[in-house]
């Protein structure tokens, strides 16, 4: 009995609910397009309101005013239907979408125009208008073009305040980066106006061309355009510049650090192997005397007993091997003005004695360097270097000099580095059969049977000088005189 009770009262429930959306009266709206139609209600909306073909009608509804307002996107019919805030139907509205000659123009300004930002378009008095002020100067072209083509078009456009204001804030950042910081620039009345102090008229002139620029194209305002003013005629650009005449103080010029390392790399390697065989007859004993006699016969005399020693019997070998290095650095550093030569010279001396016995005498051997430079500042913090280095080194015992000098110009962006030249030099040389192999003859006196040698003998030499450069602008000569401070400390060290 419950169950059957329960059936009948879902089934009156059902009804009801179906007679609710049967009662609501269904009202015809005809809406052009291009002009929004304003519907009222006397309920209070729920914001989901059903289209029945949402791609020909758009809606905007207001639940706090309890009104909707229907928007026709193209010509077409369609059901809309509005609930109250408990779910029930309270209004039913079949809404006819009309064009008209007015709303198809505005249906084609909007497929122009519709992404130009501030820009509105609509039907008014049965008339087509599009007002609004353009926020992108670039949209100005776009606008006056489009328009040309729609002579019956009310064109109520300008061009926003806001937007000659950015222009001007524009004008001024790029005029005061041309080295021209008191210079501003306003707006006044749609004109630009250019205010503050140069020191010459060159630059007068060249903030003028700066800002002429950034002016876009113009709008005149409504007034004018209708002729109900009389404009006067007035350039875009008022120019207020003054111009003071004052000498400016000349610029403290910049400082240059100049840091030059100098390294020179040489190795040598000797290689030798030699056989000698030398036997010799030492001794005080007889001797034979062979010779012709007066009927050209031979003869021979002897004297004494025959007798001595035969010393370097055996053959000797000679077997060496030598190699070796030697790793020159020297560096300089300098400071100097801009375009200014400057010049660092190094120099020491090493006493050395040549010759033997009583023709012995000293001689000195001189190293060092030389540099001498002239920097000049290029935008960008590159520097324009012209230089020239010599450099020279002692090497052995007794010292040999070896001197390198490099003159030449080239462009180095400050506190980089970079290889102003090397010199590679390969030296090698062979020798055969040279006597005595190893350079010292250690024969015993006395008369040689015989002499055989083999021998050669290897020398190679290898030395290789590099120059590197490091330039660096600094802004005192006080600059970085805690790093060389540093570097004596850790020598000291």
């Amino acid at each position: 009995m419950k169950l059957v009770s329960s059936i009948l009262i879902f089934m009156i429930s059902l009804s009801c609910f179906g007679q609710q959306g049967k009662n609501v009266p269904e009202k015809k709206v005809e809406v052009v397009l291009g002009i929004d139609h304003v519907e009222k209600l006397d309920f209070a909306p729920s914001t989901k309101v059903q289209v029945g073909n949402d791609t020909i009608l758009n809606h905007v509804i207001i639940p706090q005013k309890r009104e909707i307002t229907f928007k026709g996107l193209k010509p077409g019919q369609t059901s809309v239907m509005i609930r109250n805030t408990v779910g029930d139907i309270k209004a039913k509205f079949l809404v006819n979408i009309t064009a008209t000659d007015q709303s198809k123009v505005v249906q084609e300004l909007k497929e122009f125009l519709g992404d130009v930002e501030g820009l509105e378009i609509g039907i008014k008095g049965n008339k087509v208008y599009v007002g609004g002020e353009i926020v992108v100067p670039s949209d100005i072209g776009k606008v006056i073009v489009v328009l040309g083509g729609y002579p019956d078009v009310v064109q109520l456009v300008e061009l926003s305040p806001q937007t000659q204001r950015v222009i001007a804030r524009n004008m001024q950042k790029e005029i005061q980066k041309s080295n021209m910081p008191d210079v501003t620039v306003r707006v006044a009345n749609g004109l630009f106006m250019l205010e503050g102090v140069v020191s010459a008229d060159v630059d007068k002139t060249r903030a003028e061309q700066i800002a002429a620029v950034y002016v876009p194209d113009m709008i005149q305002n409504l007034a004018r355009r209708t002729e109900s003013v009389k404009a006067a005629e007035k350039d875009i650009i008022q120019n207020f510049i003054s111009v003071n005449s004052k000498k400016k103080p000349a610029p403290i010029p910049k400082l240059i650090k100049i840091s030059a390392q100098f390294v020179e790399l040489t190795k040598d390697y000797n290689k030798i192997f030699g056989f000698k065989w030398e036997p010799v007859l030492a001794g005080g004993g007889g001797t034979i005397n062979i010779g012709k006699g007066n009927d050209g016969g031979v003869t021979s005399s002897s004297q004494g007993t025959l007798a001595g020693t035969i010393s370097n019997l055996f053959p000797r070998l000679a077997s060496a091997k030598s190699a070796g290095y030697a790793r020159v650095i020297q560096s300089g550093v300098i400071i100097t003005k801009d375009k200014i030569a400057s010049k660092i010279v190094k120099r020491s001396e090493k006493p050395f004695a040549i010759g033997t016995g009583e023709f012995v005498r000293t001689e000195k051997a001189s190293a060092g360097f030389d540099l001498a430079i002239t920097p000049t500042i290029l935008p960008q913090e590159k520097i324009d270097l012209s230089m020239g280095i010599t450099v020279s080194a002692n090497v052995g015992d007794p010292p040999e000099t070896t001197s390198n000098t490099i003159q030449t110009a080239l462009v180095v962006k400050s506190k980089e580095s970079a290889v102003v030249g090397g010199v590679v030099v390969n030296k090698s040389s062979t020798d055969f059969d040279r006597n005595p192999p190893g350079g010292v003859d250690d024969v015993e006196d006395g008369n040689k049977l015989f002499s055989f040698v083999k021998s050669k003998a290897y020398l190679t030499n290898k030395s290789q000088f590099v120059v590197f450069v490091t330039p660096e602008i600094i802004e005192s000569a006080s600059s970085g005189t805690e790093e060389i401070k540093r570097k004596f400390r850790s020598r000291r060290r």
